[in-house]
């Protein structure tokens, strides 16, 4: 018995699902300016302790700000030696190298934060120096450290809030301490502590009357290790 093809029913073509786009690999990934600024300060720290001499840290440095890739950035750092000044082997890498710290400067001036009847905000990507003084007097003291560039591994921040508010927001992944008293108002500090024995330590001293004092991490927010993220991502 003959078929009649014509009068079959037909499957219609399964659609053709355009191609997922490609993930880019790890070299191509854009860096930003916070990387740039670690990688210099990476090389910054190479040139005091005489690993590069001054000209060869001026054209890295040039070629770092010319950066738009992590894996321009790559290169610049790899032939540094794997062990620190302290003796560390780049599996454990020293604090110096890893965040970027720079020397410790004992005399710095301490940067004030002053709130009068008013708002002061500091966040961003900015140098945090060894020491910040913030004070509130019906007003309002924000302090956003967590895309911050420590200069330095320990922070302190004396914080005074009279019928006023400060406010500290920190990384998730660094040590934050805290010590200080509420005379009919609060101070709260949420401690933590890193995993990682290099990490920068914020130290909030506060003292509030009538008002607030608080210091805690801000969820999802992390200081990048930058040293052990290019190594990561390329396997060495």
């Amino acid at each position: 018995m003959a078929v009649d093809l014509e009068k079959q029913p037909q499957k219609p073509d399964a659609p053709v699902r355009p191609a997922a786009d490609p993930v880019p690999p790890p070299a191509a990934i854009r860096a930003s300016d916070a990387d740039r600024d670690r990688v210099a300060d990476i090389l910054r720290e190479a040139l005091a302790e005489g690993r590069l001499d001054a000209e060869e840290h001026a054209e890295r440095i040039d070629s770092v700000y010319r950066a738009k890739t992590v894996g321009e950035l790559e290169p610049l750092v790899r032939d540094l030696p794997a062990v620190g000044a302290d003796g560390r082997t780049a599996a454990g890498p020293s604090a110096a190298v890893s965040y970027g710290y720079g020397p410790e400067e004992s005399g710095a001036p301490a940067e004030n934060l002053v709130a009068v009847f008013s708002s002061t905000t500091r966040r961003g990507r900015w140098r945090v120096g060894r020491k910040t003084q913030a004070f509130s007097l019906f007003g309002n003291v924000e302090i956003d450290l967590t895309e911050a560039l420590f200069s330095q591994r320990t922070t302190v921040i004396n914080a005074t809030s009279i019928f006023g508010n400060v406010e500290v927001y920190v990384p998730e992944n660094i040590s934050l301490r805290g010590s200080g008293t509420g005379i009919f108002g609060n101070f709260e500090v949420v401690t933590l502590e890193s995993s990682e024995p290099d990490a920068p330590v914020v130290v909030v001293n506060g003292f509030s009357v009538f008002g607030n004092v608080e210091a805690k991490p801000k969820r999802g927010k992390l200081i990048t290790d930058l040293r052990r993220h290019l190594r990561k991502h390329f396997g060495y």
